[in-house]
Formats: C-alpha cells, structure tokens, sequence
C-alpha cells in the first residue's frame, strides 16, 4: 500500500466558512422545523433525514477519500455509502413533495438541507487534513 502525499492544511478562512455553513445550514433548517406546524411524528422526520443524511455524506466522502488514498474500502461499504446517500435525499424530496407547506418552505428546507450535507464534508474534510497535516510535523 502506498503512503499518501501529505496534504497542505487547510487556511482559516476555509475552515471557519466550513464549519459556518454547516452550523447556518443546521441551524437554519432546525429552527424552521422547530417553528414549522406540522405534528411532532412530521418533525421527527425531518430531524432524523438531517442527521441520516450528514452522517451518510461524511461517510461517503471518507471513503472516497480512502479509495483516493488507497486505503482499502469494501466495495459493500463503498455501495451502502452511496445508497444511504441518495435514500436520504430522495426521502427529503419524497417528504417535501407530499407535504402541506408553501412553496416556499418546501425550497427553504431543501436548500438547507443541501447546505449541510455539502458543508459537512467540507468540514470533514477539513478535519481529516488538520489531522494528517499535525501527523507529519515534527515533534518540536
């Protein structure tokens, strides 16, 4: 197996935007649902597709990541990644089509929710080149 190349680390900027589009994008789509109303059952989704939907991006970028770096990844993992993925999207558009809110609500948690999942892996991103970077400094 190959050593990966050691990345350059991230600048602050791009960290700080990472983490402040991810915690906007939370935040934002949070408060709508807490605000929304709709039954307790209808946010219960929507909350669970956030979290399945972050946790299955970070997932699949790790092991996009992995497979660039030649970190073997199973080709079952690799598939579940993407298939959870693209579940939890379609699950948010299945949702959002049936349910009884303006236009303009339906967009707002759309576009939120698509703000979490992309900033989310910029953060991981981010943390796993921090990481590596830190790794291969010297020890002062």
């Amino acid at each position: 197996m190959t050593e990966p190349s050691v990345p350059h680390a991230p600048t602050a900027a791009f960290i700080g935007a990472s983490w402040l589009a991810l915690v906007a994008g939370a935040a934002t789509y949070l408060i709508g649902l807490f605000n929304a109303e709709m039954a307790l059952n209808e946010k219960g989704y929507y909350l669970t597709l956030l979290m399945y939907g972050l946790f299955s991006a970070v997932s699949l970028q790790k092991s996009v990541r992995d497979r660039a770096e030649s970190i073997s990844v199973s080709g079952l993992y690799f598939g579940l990644c993407w298939l959870s993925l693209l579940l939890a999207l379609l699950l948010l558009l299945i949702g959002l089509w049936n349910a009884n809110l303006a236009l303009s609500e339906k967009g707002f948690y759309g576009m939120a929710y698509l703000l979490s999942l992309f900033s989310s892996v910029a953060v991981q991103k981010n943390v796993r080149d921090v990481s590596l970077v830190r790794q291969a400094a010297p020890a002062k």
